[in-house]
């Protein structure tokens, strides 16, 4: 089975009808428990049990339920918020040593947003409401496993969210059933994206095609760039034809970047001389400081790569939406 998934939005919707909860940066999973194991499954329907050997101990509060299905979000706290970085360290972890030391080092969290299944009798088709007073009836209180509260003001939570950096919010229509691997309408979310500008040191075609595909950005190290990763959302179109003039006259022989770049990033690029400033919003950075699902904003015309050296340009967006497909979708 495959969880509900929410529908992006730019508006909290209002009214007696909706709930709102915090929409936590993790892995969204499926947690199955019968006759006393724990089976966790992803978005894709994929088993990462053994990559959370601390969820399926008694002490996480998890497998001496009965008969149960949960939907929910594993997340990597630190000092009380979620730690996507923290968090991908625990991702593909195939050995069982590995993954005992990591459960110690960067221990994870489950926090459980909803009910399937309880007693062993499906509860889909109930609307939210009643599927959360069963959630509450289970007393989930284990070292491991929260159930996060609701909230009945979304705009108000969108602020909070806004003030502790949370991920965004994800509002929930009370009479909603649930939908397994459906997006719906009757649940919403709107995600916080940063913004920030950055250099760009190359760019890449399309496949079969001269157009411009994606950038390399970076940010400026003395008279070269640390690569911050590639861009191709956004690009499409007047947009990305206009900027590719821009690049074509300022191509140059050999890369402006420090680092030796993958070659999955370096292969086919053309370089530029690095004079040009775009503006991007992003998801956060990735445990090695890569831009995470960065979108084209547009150049920078008042800025220059010296202006960005040890200046923070980031702030957040309240409007963009986001469609991670790892992080909770619902």
């Amino acid at each position: 089975m495959r969880p509900m998934l929410a529908t992006p939005a730019d508006q909290v919707p209002r009214g007696p009808a909706w709930q709102h909860e915090v929409k936590w940066d993790g892995m969204r999973v499926l947690a199955d428990v019968s006759s006393g194991a724990l089976r966790l499954t992803s978005r894709t329907e994929r088993d990462v049990s053994s990559a959370f050997p601390e969820l399926l101990t008694p002490a996480a509060g998890l497998t001496d339920l009965s008969d149960v299905l949960l939907d929910g979000e594993v997340v990597s706290l630190r000092e009380g918020r979620p730690s996507f970085a923290a968090l991908a360290t625990r991702f593909n972890v195939g050995d069982t040593a590995a993954a005992a030391a990591l459960a110690v080092q960067a221990p994870v969290t489950l926090m459980v947003f909803d009910v399937l299944r309880a007693a062993g009798r499906s509860v889909v088709s109930m609307p939210l409401a009643q599927r959360r007073e069963i959630l509450d009836g289970l007393m989930l209180h284990g070292a491991r496993v929260q159930v996060p509260p609701s909230f009945a003001d979304g705009e108000d939570l969108l602020r909070a969210t806004v003030d502790q950096r949370l991920e965004g919010i994800v509002s929930k229509h009370l009479g909603s059933a649930y939908l397994p691997g459906s997006r719906s309408a009757m649940w919403r979310k709107i995600v916080h994206r940063s913004t920030g500008s950055y250099v760009i040191g190359g760019w890449r075609p399309e496949k079969d095609s001269q157009r411009l595909g994606a950038l390399l950005v970076g940010t400026p190290s003395g008279s070269r760039l640390i690569f911050r990763g590639r861009v191709g959302s956004g690009l499409a179109g007047n947009a990305g034809a206009a900027l590719l003039e821009q690049l074509t006259r300022r191509s140059q022989l050999h890369s402006p970047f420090l680092d030796r770049l993958p070659s999955a990033d370096s292969r086919d690029t053309q370089w530029v001389v690095p004079d040009l400033v775009a503006d991007l919003s992003y998801h956060g950075l990735s445990e090695g400081g890569r831009l995470r699902q960065p979108v084209w904003r547009g150049i920078r015309a008042d800025l220059r790569p010296v202006d960005l050296v040890d200046t923070n340009t980031t702030d957040i967006n309240t409007t963009d939406t986001d469609t991670s497909q790892v992080g909770a979708d619902g």
